[in-house]
C-alpha cells in the first residue's frame, strides 16, 4: 500500500516536499503523477529501481525525485512552484521494465491516495 503526504497551500516561488511510503524496493519503477481540474492525469517524475530518474519537461530543473536508502520512501522535492503546478499529486508503483511505460499512468499497477498541492500567485 502506498501513502502519499506532504501537500499543502504555498505561494508561487515556494518549495514543498512530498513523500510516498511503501514497499519501494519491490517495484521496478516508482512515479509521481498529478491531476489538475479539467486536465488529464499528467506524468511528473519517476525513479527506477537502479536509481535512474525521469522528468516531465514542465518540471525539469525544478523538481527532484529521490528515495531513501532503505527503499521504503520516495520523495518529490518541488522548488520554484508555480500556480500551474496546482494539482492533486499521486505516487504510483510499477513492475514494467519498458522505459516508455514510465511516462504513462498505464505503466503503473499500484496507486496511493493523492495529496493536494495548491500554489497561489
Amino acid at each position: 500500500q502506498l501513502q502519499a503526504f506532504g501537500g499543502g497551500l504555498v505561494q508561487a516561488g515556494d518549495s514543498l516536499r512530498l513523500s510516498c511510503a511503501g514497499p519501494v524496493r519491490s517495484f521496478r519503477v516508482m512515479g509521481w503523477f498529478r491531476h489538475a481540474p479539467g486536465k488529464n492525469r499528467e506524468f511528473v517524475a519517476a525513479i527506477s529501481r537502479s536509481g535512474s530518474t525521469y522528468y516531465a519537461d514542465s518540471v525539469k530543473g525544478r523538481y527532484t525525485i529521490s528515495r531513501d536508502s532503505a527503499m521504503s520512501t520516495i520523495y518529490l522535492q518541488m522548488n520554484s512552484l508555480k500556480p500551474e503546478d496546482t494539482a492533486v499529486y499521486f505516487c504510483a508503483a510499477g513492475s514494467n521494465t519498458i522505459l516508455s511505460s514510465f511516462y504513462s499512468a498505464n505503466g503503473y499497477n499500484y496507486w496511493g491516495q493523492g495529496t493536494q498541492v495548491t500554489v497561489s500567485s
